[in-house]
C-alpha cells in the first residue's frame, strides 16, 4: 500500500512538470496584447541593429523601459520576432534589424517596415507605433508613412524621430542620379528645396498620406562644421520640413555640434539619447 503511493506521488509530479513545461512553451508563442505604444529603431544603411543599441540602452539606464526584442527581416522581408513582451510590458522597444541593409530602392524600405509592424500587430495587437531612425533608416519612416500613412486598419504613429536623414539626396558622386543630392540645393521657408531628385519627387507623395495633426515630428542634425554632419549636408535633414511640418501636430529641429554630432555618432551621442528620451516619454 506505501508503495503504491509512493507511486501514485512521483506520478503527479510527473504530470505537473510536464504540464508546467507545456504551458511555459505555449505563452512563449501566443498572443499577448498588450497597450503600451511600442517604439521602433531603424538603422542605416550598410549597419545593423548594433546601431539603435546605444540609445536603447540610454532608455533603459533611464527608467523608461525594460522590454526590448529584435525584429530581425531578411532579404525576401520575412521577419522574425527575437524576444519577447509581457502583456504589461511599458514603452516596449523594437530594435529593427535589415539583412538587406545597402539597398537604394526606396520603397523597398518602406515595405520591410510595413511587414515588421505588421508582423507586431499580429502578434501583440497593437494600435499605436513611434518610430526613430538614422539616416536611411528615416527613409523606413517616410515610405512606411507613404503606404500606410491614412490606412486606419495599421497601427497609428504617434512619435517620429530622424536622425541624419538624406531626405533631399546623399551628396556622393557615385550615387544613382535619383538618390544624389542635386547641385546648388536650397530650400525656402517652409523647407521646399528648390531642385528635387526623383526619391524627393515620390516622397512628397506623403504630404497626401500624412494624417492631419496626429504625429509629432523630431528631427535632429548634426553640424561638425560647415553646415554637415560629415556624410549628410544639413540642408538635405532640413528638407524633412516640407514633406511633414504641414500636416504634422508638431515639429521641431534639434542641431547638435562638436565632433560627437559627426554623422556616425549621433547615434552614441548622450545628449542625443536626453533629447530623444524626453520627446518620446517625457523624462
Amino acid at each position: 500500500m506505501k508503495r503504491k503511493f509512493v507511486w501514485l506521488g512521483i506520478l503527479t509530479v510527473c504530470i505537473f512538470i510536464l504540464t508546467g513545461c507545456s504551458k511555459g512553451k505555449e505563452n512563449s508563442t501566443s498572443k499577448v496584447t498588450i497597450h503600451s505604444t511600442p517604439t521602433l529603431f531603424f538603422h542605416g544603411g550598410g549597419s545593423s541593429y548594433h546601431a539603435e543599441e546605444h540609445m536603447v540602452q540610454a532608455a533603459e539606464k533611464a527608467g523608461v523601459t525594460h522590454s526590448v526584442i529584435r525584429a530581425n527581416v531578411d532579404k525576401k522581408g520575412k521577419v522574425t520576432l527575437i524576444g519577447h513582451w509581457n502583456k504589461d510590458a511599458k514603452n516596449p522597444i523594437v530594435e529593427v534589424n535589415y539583412e538587406n541593409n545597402r539597398n537604394l530602392d526606396f520603397p523597398l524600405y518602406g515595405q520591410y517596415a510595413t511587414n515588421v509592424v505588421k508582423a507586431l500587430q499580429k502578434q501583440y495587437g497593437i494600435k499605436k507605433i513611434n518610430m526613430v531612425g538614422h539616416s536611411a533608416g528615416n527613409i523606413s519612416i517616410i515610405y512606411y508613412m507613404l503606404q500606410n500613412g491614412r490606412n486606419k486598419k495599421m497601427p497609428q504613429l504617434q512619435k517620429q524621430v530622424d536622425i541624419a536623414g538624406h531626405f533631399a539626396g546623399l551628396d556622393f558622386k557615385r550615387a544613382p542620379a535619383e538618390v544624389r543630392q542635386p547641385v546648388g540645393l536650397k530650400l525656402n521657408s517652409a523647407g521646399k528645396p528648390n531642385k528635387m531628385n526623383a526619391t524627393y519627387k515620390q516622397m512628397t507623395g506623403v504630404r497626401q498620406t500624412y494624417p492631419k495633426d496626429q504625429v509629432r515630428v523630431l528631427n535632429i542634425i548634426g553640424d561638425i562644421g560647415g553646415n554637415t554632419d560629415g556624410t549628410v549636408p544639413n540642408v538635405s535633414s532640413l528638407s524633412l520640413k516640407y514633406l511633414v511640418a504641414d500636416q504634422a501636430k508638431s515639429y521641431q529641429v534639434i542641431k547638435f555640434t562638436g565632433k560627437n554630432a559627426q554623422h556616425s555618432k549621433l547615434h552614441e551621442n548622450p545628449k542625443v539619447d536626453k533629447a530623444l528620451i524626453k520627446f518620446l516619454w517625457n523624462k
